[in-house]
């Protein structure tokens, strides 16, 4: 994502906004893990990949900080998540 916002919030329903907005800060945060488990991939330096593996860990707490919101907010979110859950049970069992 890198800082471009994937939709356009002002076409966003009010009733829907702070959804969205939550949904945005899980891309950003998961965008921000991803770059930097690559980033401490490609280093020699091992404080780096601490460094950058910690801020990762650090963005992984931010994930679940914003889908803990998400879910008090949308039924339907959680009613998906576990049906997602229950077919890669099924599928890997």
């Amino acid at each position: 994502m890198l800082s471009k916002l994937p939709i356009d919030l002002k076409k966003v329903n009010k009733k829907d906004m702070d959804k969205q907005i939550l949904r945005l800060g899980m891309i950003a945060e998961l965008d921000a893990v991803s770059l930097y488990e690559q980033l401490a991939a490609m280093t020699s330096s091992k404080n780096l990949k601490k460094v950058l593996l910690d801020v990762a860990k650090e963005e992984k707490t931010h994930v679940g900080e914003f889908q803990n919101l998400l879910l008090k907010q949308d039924k339907e979110q959680v009613k998906e998540l576990e049906e997602g859950k229950e077919e890669v049970d099924k599928l890997t069992k």
